[in-house]
């Protein structure tokens, strides 16, 4: 999970175990209710009702909505390096089961409130997106991580080079999923699309370089 010393907490973190399950349950409410109704319909007495708290509970967590929402962001956004890292850890150990196993995970993690992911970035300004781009970089470099033992296998004439490819290629096209109209879903659907994503990236990787080819 990606850590940055320098930046202060939006929110208090609490302490004691009672209150971190507290703050989760007002977290997941706010998301809920986020994912229902949007965020400008979110409000801190609905979110208290929806967690079964009372309002003044998230108050002395939050100064205001916008640090719910930071808030909620982050948690979101830690949630996905958390799960892909775990997937890339239990992967088949081979070059095909690290790629299909970031397939897979990438797909799914985005799929996690999809249609409030991205309208967490568009609308929550500069720094949602910087804490977004932190993330992108850490699922990047957890894929080169996991793969790294298996470069030997790559074809390519430079591996490394190809396996960073072969990991934007594979973040971009899930995170695109995330954001059109028509995206995948359905779990059946969702599985087959990262088959199919995790098919592309090892032909890629397991294919010389066409030009080297047509030089030699």
């Amino acid at each position: 999970m990606t850590k940055d010393p320098e930046r202060t907490a939006a929110y208090r973190e609490p302490q004691q175990a009672r209150s971190a399950a507290t703050l989760a349950r007002v977290l997941r409410a706010a998301e809920e209710i986020a994912v229902d109704s949007g965020l400008e319909e979110m409000t801190i007495a609905g979110v208290a009702q929806r967690a079964g708290v009372a309002v003044g509970t998230i108050y002395r967590r939050f100064e205001d909505k916008e640090q719910l929402i930071t808030a909620l962001t982050e948690r979101m956004l830690e949630r996905r390096e958390e799960y892909v890292a775990e997937q890339l850890h239990t992967a088949e150990p081979s070059l095909s089961g690290v790629m299909d196993a970031y397939a897979h995970a990438l797909l799914q993690s985005f799929a996690d409130s999809s249609s409030l992911f991205p309208e967490l970035l568009r609308t929550r300004g500069a720094r949602s997106l910087d804490r977004g781009a932190r993330t992108i970089a850490e699922l990047h470099r957890l894929l080169l991580e996991a793969a790294t033992p298996y470069t030997d296998q790559i074809r390519r004439s430079q591996p490394q080079q190809a396996l960073d490819t072969a990991a934007r290629v594979i973040l971009g096209a899930c995170f695109h999923n995330s954001v059109r109209p028509d995206a995948v879903t359905g779990e059946a659907a969702r599985r087959r699309y990262a088959d199919e994503l995790g098919d592309m990236a090892i032909a890629y990787l397991l294919t010389p370089d066409r030009r080297r080819n047509a030089e030699t």
